[in-house]
């Protein structure tokens, strides 16, 4: 039952996108605090759900886990819990597996209108966890985006300067007007954000990084914005534009290169 506890937290934890390690005990020597398949979950915070024996056991499975958050990777980790390593004096010995719980890139579209629900809607098939974010109630709502984790209602600055992002966070602009665009930018440009793009047009965008600049924005993180957004595919409507898109964002998410499938043959 504990255990259920545990991998239920972690799994929540990690469908709203925190980084999660599942430690589980896999093998038990000797005098160990707790037995085989006792699990804890460690949050990228330190925050834990179960235990797996308290005292420096503990400390040190939550100090190596934070690491392998860090590092992104999953691994065994072996410890003795002796006077001259954990001080503690069981005399017995440890195998424990850190398991990150693999969590969604998360694809932040603030705009819920034409484009963005264009957007939600190509990108509901892929693998991301979707976050909608919007200033008017009645473009958001369960109904219009049924499939997206979160809906966030609010001004845009405001939304996205609370909102934790890191590097496997895609951010797509495309607000109702130039001045919303302006505000959502400025929010995120300190960002970890992997991807940041802004739709509008190339006079809109030089008005727009003006603006930024006379503000005080570095033009080196401006420069990694990618404004005007989208691959150059030629299409118009919301649904073409949305392609457009998010066919960016899977080039720099897989590290691809722009070229025809058919030039390889």
């Amino acid at each position: 039952m504990a255990d259920f506890f545990v991998i239920e937290n972690a799994m929540r934890e990690a469908r709203k996108g925190k980084k999660v390690v599942l430690a589980t005990i896999v093998k038990a020597a000797g005098s160990t605090p707790r037995r085989e398949g006792t699990m804890m979950a460690v949050l990228e915070d330190g925050r834990i759900y179960g235990t797996i024996g308290g005292g420096e056991l503990e400390r040190e499975i939550i100090k190596l886990s934070m690491n392998y958050i860090a590092k992104e990777k999953s691994g065994l980790v072996n410890l003795k819990l002796e006077e001259n390593s954990l001080k503690m004096t069981c005399g017995g010995e440890v195998d424990v597996f850190l398991d990150i719980c693999r969590i969604k890139p998360k694809l932040l579209i603030v705009g819920g209108g034409h484009v963005g629900h264009a957007i939600y809607k190509a990108a509901s098939i892929l693998d991301f966890h979707i976050v909608i974010f919007e200033d008017r109630e009645e473009f958001l709502n369960k109904k219009r985006f049924p499939k997206a984790q979160e809906l966030i209602l609010g001004e845009f600055e405001e939304s996205l300067k609370n909102y934790p992002v890191d590097n496997s966070t895609y951010i797509v602009i495309v607000t109702r007007g130039h001045e919303f665009d302006e505000e959502a930018l400025e929010a995120v440009i300190n960002s970890k954000a992997k991807y940041i793009g802004v739709m509008g047009s190339r006079k809109k965008v030089s008005k727009m990084i003006l603006n930024l600049e006379e503000k005080g924005i570095d033009k080196n993180k401006l420069k990694k914005v990618y404004m005007p957004i989208g691959l150059a595919i030629g299409g118009e409507t919301p649904e073409e534009i949305a392609i457009s898109i998010l066919s960016e964002i899977l080039l720099i998410k897989n590290n691809g290169r722009c070229n025809h499938m058919s030039n390889n043959i």
